[in-house]
């Protein structure tokens, strides 16, 4: 297992911190960057870097789900079977979806 790196910062008065060099370089971090917390429930916090090209903040939010759905209950997660994706191919095998098109005004 690798060694974790464990830098320390202080709150200022304001709940204000200095990034630690350390973790600055870990993430790559440069000034006026965004970070980005992550908290669990016991507690235990992950930083990261927000990138410029990330994402819909609601697939992350659909992801996060996703996640602590699977680690909650990683008894419901199986196999995606061939009836199922028969099913599907049904349902929309035919329709071509062009998703970097815009949407029409009464979709919006």
């Amino acid at each position: 297992m690798a060694t974790l790196a464990e830098d320390v910062s202080k709150l200022t008065d304001r709940y204000q911190t200095t990034v630690p060099s350390g973790v600055r370089k870990q993430l790559k971090l440069g000034k006026g960057d965004r970070i980005r917390y992550r908290t669990e429930p016991g507690g235990r916090v992950y930083i990261e870097a927000v990138r410029a090209d990330e994402s819909d903040p609601a697939v992350g939010a659909f992801l996060d789900f996703l996640e602590a759905d699977i680690t909650a209950h990683p008894e419901r997660v199986r196999a995606f079977d061939g009836a199922l994706h028969d099913r599907l191919q049904a349902l929309v095998g035919d329709i071509d979806v062009d998703l970097d098109a815009p949407l029409s005004p009464d979709d919006e």
